[in-house]
């Protein structure tokens, strides 16, 4: 792994290098302007991650601006709604997030959820007619790295056989609850960068007495000893927060590394248990 600004990044399949650590943004309350500006300004983080159903598009771009820092100095992740799924409305949809945000590109545009919310003859033959704009706003250059969420390894077999370009990256629910390590080996194995939300599986590690237990030995926080154990897996990690010193701390994990024995542990507390969305069963 490359190293920028102190955090280490992750090459794409197409020699882009996406910090393996970012900042989540959220819904329903889950956005703080100040927030944000202190992240990038204060903490040094550099990777970014919305959707146009977090409904804060217009918020972020004012603070990315206020923060002062060049949008080339920025990862930043978009995410298209199923509500926009298909050829035609995926392109206008893409420029109409990157209006609201106030840039001219994304380095990473995926699509959301694996299901339709409109009617389609099938999941797999719209999530083909998505794909194909997807890999039109590549080729144009207005999305640097295409990729997809939620998606599980029968999703991704399917995109493989009716398209042309390979994700770059498939962003899942990844803690250790939840380790979804046949799609991590999967994506591994074709090339597609893995990345994880959720690492903290909503505050629910914090009790945990094995988490507990490690991060009392490491004198670290149990959200430094879950997102260090994401990223000591290779996982592009992105914890939410709307918390200054949340951040901060969330940030502080590259200065000390788990020995084999405590990743060992961390990676037998998978239970199935998701904190989000469930795609198992979408077809």
């Amino acid at each position: 792994m490359a190293s920028v600004l102190g955090c280490p990044t992750v090459p794409l399949a197409n020699g882009l290098q996406i910090p393996i650590f970012g900042l989540g943004t959220s819904h329903d309350g889950g956005y703080s302007h100040d927030a944000i500006v202190y992240a990038l300004t204060e903490c040094g983080v550099r990777h970014l991650d919305t959707a146009k159903r977090y409904g804060c598009e217009e918020m972020l771009g004012k603070s990315i601006r206020d923060s002062g820092l060049a949008r080339s100095d920025l990862w930043l992740t978009n995410k298209l709604w199923p509500g926009d799924y298909g050829y035609q409305d995926t392109k206008k949809a893409c420029m109409d997030s990157c209006s609201r945000m106030g840039v001219e590109y994304f380095d990473l545009y995926l699509m959301h959820w694996p299901g339709a919310k409109k009617p389609f003859s099938s999941n797999r033959e719209m999530r083909a007619d998505t794909w194909r704009a997807m890999e039109e706003l590549y080729k144009e250059g207005v999305c640097r790295a295409i990729g997809v969420s939620n998606f599980m390894v029968h999703h991704l077999e399917q995109l493989k056989e009716d398209c042309s370009e390979i994700p770059h990256v498939n962003q899942v629910e990844y803690h250790p609850y939840q380790q979804t390590n046949r799609v991590k080996e999967y994506c591994h194995e074709e090339g597609i960068v893995f990345e994880g939300y959720s690492p903290l599986a909503k505050g629910q590690v914090f009790s945990d007495p094995t988490v507990l237990q490690i991060a009392e030995k490491y004198r670290r926080t149990p959200a430094q000893i879950c997102v260090r154990w994401s990223i000591q897996n290779g996982v592009v990690t992105i914890p939410k927060s709307t918390k200054k010193k949340r951040i901060q701390e969330n940030c502080q994990v590259f200065d000390f590394q788990l020995e084999e024995g405590d990743m060992a542990a961390m990676g037998r507390l998978h239970d199935g248990r998701h904190v989000s969305w469930n795609p198992t069963n979408v077809e």
